[in-house]
Protein backbone atom coordinates (compact mmCIF):
# COMPACT_ATOMS: atom_id res chain seq x y z
CA UNK A 1 0.00 0.00 0.00
CA UNK A 2 3.24 2.45 0.42
CA UNK A 3 4.09 1.72 -3.33
CA UNK A 4 0.34 2.50 -4.06
CA UNK A 5 -0.36 5.47 -2.64
CA UNK A 6 3.59 7.18 -3.52
CA UNK A 7 1.98 6.34 -7.47
CA UNK A 8 -0.84 7.70 -6.58
CA UNK A 9 0.19 10.80 -5.56
CA UNK A 10 2.60 11.05 -7.96
CA UNK A 11 -0.31 10.27 -10.83
CA UNK A 12 -2.32 12.66 -9.10
CA UNK A 13 0.49 15.96 -9.17
CA UNK A 14 1.18 14.76 -12.58
CA UNK A 15 -2.42 14.97 -13.70
CA UNK A 16 -2.96 18.52 -12.01
CA UNK A 17 0.08 19.50 -13.46
CA UNK A 18 -0.08 18.65 -17.54
CA UNK A 19 -4.32 18.82 -17.38
CA UNK A 20 -4.42 22.72 -17.76
CA UNK A 21 -2.14 22.79 -20.59
CA UNK A 22 -4.10 19.86 -22.46
CA UNK A 23 -7.26 22.17 -21.87
CA UNK A 24 -5.55 25.06 -23.45
CA UNK A 25 -4.46 23.12 -26.59
CA UNK A 26 -7.90 21.31 -27.17
CA UNK A 27 -9.66 25.25 -26.56
CA UNK A 28 -7.03 26.68 -29.52
CA UNK A 29 -6.74 23.70 -31.39
CA UNK A 30 -2.72 23.39 -30.59
CA UNK A 31 -0.64 20.68 -31.77
CA UNK A 32 0.27 19.99 -27.79
CA UNK A 33 -3.45 18.37 -27.63
CA UNK A 34 -1.31 15.12 -29.50
CA UNK A 35 1.79 15.35 -27.20
CA UNK A 36 0.58 15.79 -24.00
CA UNK A 37 -1.28 12.63 -23.72
CA UNK A 38 1.70 11.15 -25.10
CA UNK A 39 4.09 12.78 -22.77
CA UNK A 40 1.51 11.88 -20.06
CA UNK A 41 1.48 7.96 -20.86
CA UNK A 42 5.30 7.93 -20.52
CA UNK A 43 5.80 9.33 -17.37
CA UNK A 44 3.36 7.25 -15.83
CA UNK A 45 4.29 3.68 -17.61
CA UNK A 46 7.67 4.85 -15.40
CA UNK A 47 5.64 5.11 -12.03
CA UNK A 48 3.83 1.96 -12.40
CA UNK A 49 6.67 0.20 -13.64
CA UNK A 50 5.65 -0.95 -16.59
CA UNK A 51 8.68 -2.50 -18.98
CA UNK A 52 7.60 -2.22 -22.58
CA UNK A 53 9.23 -4.06 -25.39
CA UNK A 54 9.01 -3.46 -29.13
CA UNK A 55 9.12 -5.83 -32.19
CA UNK A 56 8.75 -4.24 -35.44
CA UNK A 57 8.10 -0.31 -35.75
CA UNK A 58 4.86 1.70 -36.21
CA UNK A 59 4.26 2.63 -39.76
CA UNK A 60 5.34 6.80 -39.99
CA UNK A 61 2.43 6.60 -43.17
CA UNK A 62 -1.05 8.96 -43.01
CA UNK A 63 -3.60 8.49 -42.84
CA UNK A 64 -3.42 5.13 -40.21
CA UNK A 65 -5.81 3.15 -38.88
CA UNK A 66 -4.29 0.38 -36.35
CA UNK A 67 -5.71 -2.74 -35.34
CA UNK A 68 -5.11 -4.12 -32.04
CA UNK A 69 -5.83 -6.56 -29.40
CA UNK A 70 -7.27 -5.79 -26.11
CA UNK A 71 -6.38 -7.14 -22.59
CA UNK A 72 -6.74 -4.41 -20.25
CA UNK A 73 -7.40 -0.69 -19.25
CA UNK A 74 -3.32 -0.51 -18.93
CA UNK A 75 -2.99 -0.91 -23.07
CA UNK A 76 -4.30 2.39 -22.71
CA UNK A 77 -1.08 4.05 -21.11
CA UNK A 78 0.88 1.27 -22.80
CA UNK A 79 0.43 2.32 -26.21
CA UNK A 80 -0.25 5.52 -25.34
CA UNK A 81 3.37 5.67 -24.16
CA UNK A 82 5.11 4.61 -27.89
CA UNK A 83 2.93 6.95 -29.94
CA UNK A 84 0.54 9.69 -29.98
CA UNK A 85 -2.65 8.27 -31.04
CA UNK A 86 -6.31 8.50 -30.16
CA UNK A 87 -8.52 5.83 -28.90
CA UNK A 88 -12.17 4.46 -29.59
CA UNK A 89 -13.67 3.32 -26.49
CA UNK A 90 -17.16 2.27 -25.65
CA UNK A 91 -19.57 5.26 -24.79
CA UNK A 92 -19.61 4.05 -20.65
CA UNK A 93 -16.15 5.07 -20.58
CA UNK A 94 -16.92 8.93 -20.92
CA UNK A 95 -19.66 8.66 -17.58
CA UNK A 96 -16.54 7.48 -15.54
CA UNK A 97 -15.50 9.20 -12.52
CA UNK A 98 -11.98 10.43 -13.36
CA UNK A 99 -11.14 7.99 -16.27
CA UNK A 100 -13.68 9.00 -18.41
CA UNK A 101 -12.31 12.63 -17.69
CA UNK A 102 -9.10 11.87 -18.90
CA UNK A 103 -10.44 9.78 -21.62
CA UNK A 104 -12.14 12.48 -23.29
CA UNK A 105 -8.79 15.18 -22.28
CA UNK A 106 -7.00 12.52 -24.94
CA UNK A 107 -9.76 13.03 -27.56
CA UNK A 108 -11.19 9.69 -27.01
CA UNK A 109 -13.80 8.75 -30.27
CA UNK A 110 -16.73 7.34 -28.10
CA UNK A 111 -19.17 4.64 -29.72
CA UNK A 112 -22.17 3.63 -28.58
CA UNK A 113 -21.92 -0.19 -28.97
CA UNK A 114 -25.65 -1.24 -28.21
CA UNK A 115 -27.10 0.96 -30.97
CA UNK A 116 -26.13 0.11 -34.28
CA UNK A 117 -27.38 3.00 -36.47
CA UNK A 118 -24.72 4.87 -34.44
CA UNK A 119 -22.10 2.71 -36.17
CA UNK A 120 -21.65 4.55 -39.48
CA UNK A 121 -21.21 7.69 -37.59
CA UNK A 122 -18.93 7.10 -35.72
CA UNK A 123 -17.08 5.38 -38.65
CA UNK A 124 -17.54 8.97 -39.76
CA UNK A 125 -15.44 10.28 -36.83
CA UNK A 126 -12.63 7.51 -36.71
CA UNK A 127 -12.21 8.56 -41.01
CA UNK A 128 -12.27 11.99 -40.13
CA UNK A 129 -9.22 12.00 -36.98
CA UNK A 130 -7.38 9.88 -39.50
CA UNK A 131 -7.41 12.23 -42.24
CA UNK A 132 -6.80 15.16 -39.81
CA UNK A 133 -3.88 13.82 -39.25
CA UNK A 134 -4.26 11.32 -35.71
CA UNK A 135 -3.44 7.74 -35.80
CA UNK A 136 -6.76 5.98 -34.87
CA UNK A 137 -6.50 2.78 -31.98
CA UNK A 138 -9.33 0.39 -32.74
CA UNK A 139 -9.54 -2.19 -30.60
CA UNK A 140 -11.09 -4.28 -32.88
CA UNK A 141 -12.08 -7.18 -30.68
CA UNK A 142 -14.61 -5.31 -29.17
CA UNK A 143 -14.02 -6.16 -25.57
CA UNK A 144 -10.95 -6.93 -23.98
CA UNK A 145 -9.65 -10.60 -23.23
CA UNK A 146 -7.72 -12.62 -20.65
CA UNK A 147 -4.52 -12.21 -22.53
CA UNK A 148 -3.85 -15.39 -23.24
CA UNK A 149 -5.53 -15.89 -26.40
CA UNK A 150 -7.40 -13.31 -29.28
CA UNK A 151 -10.80 -13.08 -29.73
CA UNK A 152 -12.61 -12.40 -33.29
CA UNK A 153 -11.98 -9.23 -34.45
CA UNK A 154 -15.18 -6.92 -35.46
CA UNK A 155 -15.35 -5.34 -38.89
CA UNK A 156 -18.13 -2.57 -38.38
CA UNK A 157 -15.50 0.00 -37.73
CA UNK A 158 -13.08 -0.84 -39.95
CA UNK A 159 -15.42 0.47 -42.37
CA UNK A 160 -14.08 3.84 -41.16
CA UNK A 161 -11.33 3.06 -44.20
CA UNK A 162 -13.90 3.77 -46.92
CA UNK A 163 -15.27 6.48 -45.12
CA UNK A 164 -12.23 8.44 -45.18
CA UNK A 165 -11.24 7.50 -48.33
CA UNK A 166 -14.85 9.14 -49.94
CA UNK A 167 -14.69 12.05 -47.40
CA UNK A 168 -10.58 13.03 -49.33
CA UNK A 169 -9.51 14.71 -52.33
CA UNK A 170 -5.74 14.04 -51.41
CA UNK A 171 -5.61 10.40 -50.13
CA UNK A 172 -5.92 7.49 -52.76
CA UNK A 173 -4.98 4.73 -49.80
CA UNK A 174 -5.24 4.22 -45.85
CA UNK A 175 -2.88 2.56 -44.19
CA UNK A 176 -3.79 -0.15 -41.98
CA UNK A 177 -1.62 -1.56 -39.24
CA UNK A 178 -2.17 -4.42 -37.25
CA UNK A 179 -0.50 -4.19 -33.25
CA UNK A 180 -0.53 -6.57 -30.79
CA UNK A 181 -0.25 -6.61 -27.00
CA UNK A 182 1.04 -8.73 -24.91
CA UNK A 183 1.77 -9.34 -20.85
CA UNK A 184 4.27 -11.54 -20.14
CA UNK A 185 5.91 -10.39 -16.80
CA UNK A 186 4.68 -9.90 -13.56
CA UNK A 187 6.79 -9.05 -10.77
CA UNK A 188 9.56 -10.80 -12.32
CA UNK A 189 7.45 -14.09 -13.08
CA UNK A 190 6.35 -15.28 -16.65
CA UNK A 191 2.21 -14.75 -16.41
CA UNK A 192 1.02 -17.75 -16.96
CA UNK A 193 -2.81 -18.23 -16.57
CA UNK A 194 -2.23 -18.21 -12.51
CA UNK A 195 -1.18 -14.75 -13.10
CA UNK A 196 -3.66 -13.36 -15.99
CA UNK A 197 -6.20 -11.86 -13.63
CA UNK A 198 -3.26 -9.73 -12.47
CA UNK A 199 -2.47 -7.81 -15.65
CA UNK A 200 -5.98 -8.98 -17.84
CA UNK A 201 -9.06 -6.96 -17.21
CA UNK A 202 -11.93 -8.49 -18.69
CA UNK A 203 -15.57 -10.40 -17.23
CA UNK A 204 -16.65 -8.88 -14.42
CA UNK A 205 -13.35 -8.18 -12.58
CA UNK A 206 -13.57 -4.75 -10.64
CA UNK A 207 -11.82 -1.88 -12.11
CA UNK A 208 -10.83 -0.38 -9.08
CA UNK A 209 -9.28 -3.24 -6.88
CA UNK A 210 -7.55 -4.22 -10.71
CA UNK A 211 -6.20 -0.51 -10.46
CA UNK A 212 -4.94 -0.55 -7.31
CA UNK A 213 -3.02 -3.47 -7.80
CA UNK A 214 -1.45 -2.65 -10.79
CA UNK A 215 0.02 0.50 -9.11
CA UNK A 216 0.97 -1.82 -6.36
CA UNK A 217 2.98 -4.44 -8.43
CA UNK A 218 5.98 -3.09 -9.42
CA UNK A 219 7.69 -4.31 -12.75
CA UNK A 220 5.51 -5.05 -15.44
CA UNK A 221 6.89 -6.52 -18.93
CA UNK A 222 4.95 -6.18 -21.83
CA UNK A 223 5.82 -6.86 -25.66
CA UNK A 224 3.78 -4.68 -28.08
CA UNK A 225 4.14 -5.88 -31.59
CA UNK A 226 4.16 -4.17 -34.88
CA UNK A 227 2.88 -5.88 -37.81
CA UNK A 228 3.27 -5.31 -41.41
CA UNK A 229 1.43 -1.83 -42.10
CA UNK A 230 -0.39 -2.20 -45.60
CA UNK A 231 -2.23 0.03 -47.52
CA UNK A 232 -5.63 -0.36 -48.74
CA UNK A 233 -7.70 1.71 -51.79
CA UNK A 234 -11.58 2.11 -52.08
CA UNK A 235 -11.92 -1.12 -53.63
CA UNK A 236 -10.42 -3.20 -50.44
CA UNK A 237 -13.49 -5.06 -48.72
CA UNK A 238 -13.47 -4.35 -44.97
CA UNK A 239 -14.12 -8.22 -43.88
CA UNK A 240 -10.64 -8.69 -45.91
CA UNK A 241 -9.02 -6.34 -44.07
CA UNK A 242 -10.13 -7.34 -40.56
CA UNK A 243 -9.14 -10.63 -41.34
CA UNK A 244 -6.01 -10.22 -42.20
CA UNK A 245 -5.44 -7.86 -39.30
CA UNK A 246 -6.86 -10.27 -36.70
CA UNK A 247 -4.48 -13.25 -38.56
CA UNK A 248 -1.56 -10.84 -37.65
CA UNK A 249 -2.17 -10.40 -34.46
CA UNK A 250 -2.81 -14.01 -33.35
CA UNK A 251 0.92 -14.85 -34.86
CA UNK A 252 2.32 -11.85 -33.23
CA UNK A 253 0.74 -12.54 -29.90
CA UNK A 254 1.10 -16.77 -29.66
CA UNK A 255 4.79 -15.82 -30.56
CA UNK A 256 5.51 -13.13 -27.57
CA UNK A 257 3.29 -15.17 -25.15
CA UNK A 258 5.75 -18.35 -26.37
CA UNK A 259 9.07 -16.11 -26.26
CA UNK A 260 7.85 -15.17 -22.23
CA UNK A 261 9.83 -12.50 -20.80
CA UNK A 262 12.82 -10.67 -22.56
CA UNK A 263 16.13 -11.63 -21.02
CA UNK A 264 18.84 -9.32 -21.09
CA UNK A 265 22.11 -10.26 -22.92
CA UNK A 266 24.55 -10.93 -20.61
CA UNK A 267 27.08 -8.28 -20.58
CA UNK A 268 30.59 -9.62 -22.28
CA UNK A 269 33.41 -9.85 -19.71
CA UNK A 270 36.50 -7.90 -20.89
CA UNK A 271 38.90 -10.64 -21.99
CA UNK A 272 42.14 -11.18 -19.05
CA UNK A 273 45.02 -8.76 -19.77
CA UNK A 274 48.50 -11.05 -21.03
CA UNK A 275 50.06 -12.42 -18.49
CA UNK A 276 53.78 -12.63 -18.73
CA UNK A 277 54.61 -16.94 -18.93
CA UNK A 278 55.66 -17.92 -15.23
CA UNK A 279 59.23 -19.28 -14.62
CA UNK A 280 59.68 -22.69 -13.98
CA UNK A 281 60.53 -22.24 -10.85
CA UNK A 282 57.40 -20.91 -10.14
CA UNK A 283 55.56 -23.56 -12.02
CA UNK A 284 57.65 -26.58 -9.87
Amino acid sequence: MIRFAAVLLSLTMLTLLLAPFQLIALAFGLRWQQSIPHLFHRILCALIGVRIHEVGKRTTDTPVLILSNHVSWLDIIIIGARAPVVFVAKSEVAKWPVFGWLAKLQRTIFVERERRQKTGATAQEIGNRMLSGDAVVLFAEGTSSDGMRVLPFRSALVGSVHHALGDSTHHKEITVQPMSIAYVGFGGLPVGRAFRENVAWYGDIDLIPHFIGILSSGAIDVVVSWGEAVAYDMSADRKTITRNAENAVRRMTSAALRAGPPRKTPTALPAPEAQPPESASAIA
